[in-house]
């Protein structure tokens, strides 16, 4: 029996759990400094903040880190402050509380790295102690026509944020649930209407109701959902399991009664809030990781029984029966690999969430105002993948803020606005693919100081710009900054986009109206479908995401013009719809005395087509793909190696590289 309390077994949850409320209480911040500046106040932002700096303290006081309970502790005093002067923070109230949560990372960093934890800062402890939101600013009241007892209920901030709803257009509504043992055993509860009224709502508040018991109400509790909305009444009514008359519209409008009730303490429901969200089961990645592994063996093992049952089938035995069951059980590993990539797959919204704090840390380095606009959309990537993209997302964005942005004096006499602008734009380009495009609003690139830097000729087209700026070591700066260094160090995001992941990176710049780059990625590594075929006897495969198209290679489709030669063979040129294209054979690419091609794989770089001419598709399948680590036995043009079922390797050909590499003197292949 164990006589004691061991808080380390709960680590890993704890620091997810954290990690997650910070996420939050990050966005929340940066959402009510927004409002801030534009003269509103932001209740609900503040509301959301309170709550998670209150489970971040809890969570914290069950594994004994009490540095950080303290610094939460402290954060909540100036918020709750802040919720009963209905969302009221000042400017320098948030700074201080970004140092909070800036206290709080740290913190959370060293218990991850099992390192101590260093005390609560007394300087930012003295900080917190000494604010005072700005209540003599107090924002106007708001009157709701709703019974005392649900009135009293309401703090100031949820008042103000219903004032706030109807002032924008959406309808403030009453929605009544009342819960029974039959709806229970149904599983209707007020967990699942919260739930489900969410999704077509903004819940502003919860309130238990006495009523008289009666049949619809056996227990005598009811709840009312006070919400703002912008859908019908018969959805907001289907949503809650409420009849329509159950739906009541509220009027809201400003008071003109001097002072404030007493906010309703609100630590109660925060942690109801957190506890209704509960619906989500934690899973180490590495778990993840051991099941993608597990369903990659099921995956070579599916080749292997496609093999074995079609050589019977040459040897004349009836397989019929074997081969459903081959059909059967390739459709059932599609389907687990669904489930589990679905399993690994993360929102780029959330993956974008310290984005925002990122270009303000920027913007207060450099002294340039800079607003940062993202759409993600509903996209998601492999966990992965996000890892690896996300260091070359901030570093366009470094490089944007520090050194396309201009001064806001420069802007002026460009006749552009003060504050700067970056967009951050998600598109799913297919199932399998992704873009992600980081824009801004700036000077665009200098082509003739990017050429005079690099020793070369000023390039014509924004491919053979990228081609300069993702030299190694390039720079356009003398001076180191502390924010991107001497500048582009474009290197490191061609190498995360396309030679770590097998994507594409591609540029468009105006002189003095901005820049666009955006990086095209899989959505995953580990499996991927691919197009397997053969040049000669040899096979190789290709992930899907990589070929543009592929075509038949036809006599009367070949440009005459004069011969190309490169170190890897003659260059030829293909007519696709009037596109003259480069065409290799990638036979002659790797040394192997085969005839001509009579299919050719397209691939864009740079936006720029290249053909390869291989002898026979094969088909497409999912494959495993493992990767050649070992520098020894990387090559350039091959991403690594798959098993189709032979027992044998077969290279997995990373033929936009590939192209790079041949590419890398145009006047071999230009037409």
């Amino acid at each position: 029996m164990r006589n004691s309390f061991d808080a380390s077994e709960f680590l890993t949850g704890y620091l997810g759990e954290v990690e997650e409320h910070l996420s939050t209480s990050t966005t929340s911040l940066l959402a009510a400094e927004a409002s801030l500046r534009k003269g509103e106040t932001n209740p609900k932002a503040v509301r959301e903040l309170f709550r998670a700096l209150h489970t971040i303290k809890g969570l914290s006081a069950m594994v004994g880190i009490e540095p950080i309970v303290d610094v939460a502790h402290a954060m909540e005093t100036v918020l709750r402050a802040a919720d009963q002067a209905a969302g009221a923070l000042t400017l320098p109230a948030i700074e201080v509380l970004l140092s909070g949560l800036r206290a709080i990372s740290e913190r959370v960093r060293a218990v991850a790295q099992r390192a101590p934890v260093p005390p609560a800062p007394e300087e930012l402890l003295d900080a917190l102690s000494s604010l005072e939101p700005a209540l003599e600013s107090r924002p106007v009241q708001a009157d709701v026509d709703l019974p005392p007892e649900i009135i009293a209920k309401l703090s100031a901030a949820e008042r103000a944020q219903l004032l706030q709803g109807t002032e924008t257009g959406r309808r403030a509504l009453r929605v009544d649930f009342r819960p029974s043992p039959s709806r229970a055993s149904e599983g209707v509860t007020i967990t699942t209407v919260r739930e489900r009224v969410g999704a077509v709502a903004e819940i502003v508040k919860v309130v238990p109701v006495t009523v008289p018991p009666s049949e619809a109400s056996p227990g005598g509790l009811s709840f009312a959902l006070l919400v703002l909305a912008d859908a019908p009444l018969e959805e907001i009514a289907a949503a809650a399991y409420a009849a329509l008359e159950d739906v009541q519209e509220l009027s809201v409008g400003r008071s003109e009664k001097a002072g404030a009730p007493k906010a309703e303490p609100f630590i109660e429901e925060a942690v109801e809030s957190t506890a209704h969200k509960r619906s989500i089961v934690r899973v180490d990645v590495g778990r993840l990781d051991d099941a993608l592994e597990r369903l990659s063996a099921l995956v070579i093992s599916r080749f292997r029984l496609e093999r074995a049952t079609a050589e019977l089938s040459e040897r004349g035995v009836n397989v019929s029966g074997l081969a459903a069951i081959v059909e059967d059980y390739g459709r059932q590993v599609r389907d687990m690999r669904s489930a589990i990539m679905r399993a690994r797959m993360v929102s780029v919204a959330e993956l974008l969430e310290r984005v925002p704090l990122i270009v303000r840390g920027l913007s207060r380095s450099t002294g340039k105002p800079v607003r940062v606009q993202i759409d993600a959309g509903k996209a998601e990537l492999d966990k992965a993948v996000a890892e690896r993209i996300f260091p070359a997302i901030v570093h366009l964005i470094r490089n944007a803020v520090d050194h396309a942005i201009e001064p806001p004096e420069e802007r002026r006499r460009a006749g552009k606005p003060e504050e700067g602008v970056v967009k951050v734009i998600c598109h799913e380009r297919s199932n399998t693919q992704l873009e992600l495009c980081i824009e801004d609003d700036g000077r665009g690139i200098d082509r003739e100081a990017v050429a005079q830097r690099a020793g070369r000729p000023v390039p014509e087209t924004d491919a053979g710009l990228l081609e300069l700026i993702t030299l190694p070591g390039l720079s356009t700066l003398d001076e180191v900054t502390k924010t991107s260094g001497r500048g582009f160090g474009m290197d490191i995001v061609k190498r995360i986009a396309v030679t770590e992941l097998g994507g594409e990176l591609s540029v468009r710049t105006t002189r003095g109206q901005g820049t666009s780059f955006a990086m095209r990625v899989p959505l995953t590594l580990t499996i991927v479908d691919a197009f397997a075929f053969l040049c000669g006897e040899q096979a190789f495969v290709a992930p899907v995401a990589a070929i543009d198209e592929i075509v038949d290679v036809e006599a009367h489709r070949m440009v005459r013009g004069p011969l190309r030669t490169t170190r890897f063979g003659e260059v030829t040129f293909l007519d696709r719809r009037d596109e003259v294209i480069p065409l290799m054979s990638l036979a002659s690419v790797f040394s192997l005395s085969v005839g001509a091609g009579t299919k050719a794989l397209v691939v864009r770089r740079n936006g720029a087509p290249f053909a390869f001419s291989v002898n026979r598709i094969l088909g497409q399948e999912e494959v495993v793909v493992r990767p050649l680590d070992d520098p020894l036995v990387k090559v350039v043009g091959i991403s690594g190696a798959t098993d189709l079922g032979d027992g044998r390797p077969t290279l997995v050909l990373d033929l936009v590289g590939l192209s790079g590499a041949l590419s890398r003197n145009p006047s071999e292949v230009s037409p």
